[in-house]
């Protein structure tokens, strides 16, 4: 089986070479596509930054990409200067190779969860391979605050690597929304199925208007205000898993 690789912080995020060496240990054929540039927060925009735009008139537009390395990856690495889904969009149309017959996203770095995953490049591109009747993974890590490395990208690889098992079992175009606590050790984290609770770990409001200005505040939400939620329960240490679509499609 051949899977597509991408993510939403870009070609030299080590979170997508953690998850590509987690998918070529579970014996898929891997291909990588990701975002030249990051593109957090991109749901699922198809925007090219690069190449030519489709027009009324002509009906044809080009994105621009470039054969890249990946540490760790010894096969096809493609640096997409695009948005997430319009990469999982291209790949399904055979772009990259034979359509593939998984696509894994991530490792994203922060978490994804609730119903703020609407925002997520990371998830925006699963949601797009799940339109077209391809299964699709997200992984997250939850890294909080932490700032200037440290993170154990291996950790969620290897939750990743769990959570595929359930993905294969699915009906096609089934989506899974995985996320990974920040921990060392992988054996101790148990992986559990959580809805997504109604709200994501901040909210951003308008707090004034001054002109042509509008001030923003972003305030946390508490994870114990949405019990047995995808949030809650990776506040509490647990891996989660949320299936957010499952679809008959049949694959493009």
């Amino acid at each position: 089986m051949r899977a597509l690789i991408t993510n939403d912080d870009g070609i030299d995020s080590p979170g997508l070479a953690a998850l590509a060496r987690a998918a070529a240990d579970a014996g898929f054929e891997v291909v990588i596509a990701a975002p030249a540039e990051e593109h957090s927060g991109a749901s699922a925009s198809i925007i090219a930054t690069q190449g030519t735009a489709v027009t009324a008139a002509g009906g044809k537009g080009t994105v621009r990409s470039e054969r890249r390395t990946v540490a760790g990856h010894d096969g096809e690495a493609h640096a997409v200067h695009a948005a997430p889904a319009l990469i999982v969009l291209l790949a399904l149309h055979g772009s990259f190779g034979p359509v593939p017959d998984v696509v894994l996203s991530g490792i994203n770095r922060g978490a994804n969860v609730g119903s703020a995953i609407l925002h997520s490049g990371t998830v925006g591109a699963a949601l797009t391979a799940g339109q077209g009747g391809v299964r699709a993974l997200a992984v997250s890590l939850d890294v909080g605050l932490r700032e200037g490395g440290g993170e154990h990208w291996e950790t969620a690889a290897a939750i990743a690597g769990r959570a595929l098992s359930g993905l294969l079992g699915a009906p096609a175009g089934a989506v899974h929304n995985v996320n990974v606590p920040d921990v060392a050790d992988a054996d101790a984290l148990e992986l559990v199925s959580a809805p997504l609770a109604p709200f994501g770990i901040v909210q951003t409001t308008m707090t004034e208007v001054d002109g042509d200005e509008v001030r923003l505040s972003i305030r946390e939400h508490r994870a114990a205000d949405a019990p047995g939620t995808d949030m809650e329960r990776l506040a509490a240490g647990l891996a989660t898993v949320t299936a957010v679509q499952a679809l008959s499609a049949p694959a493009v």
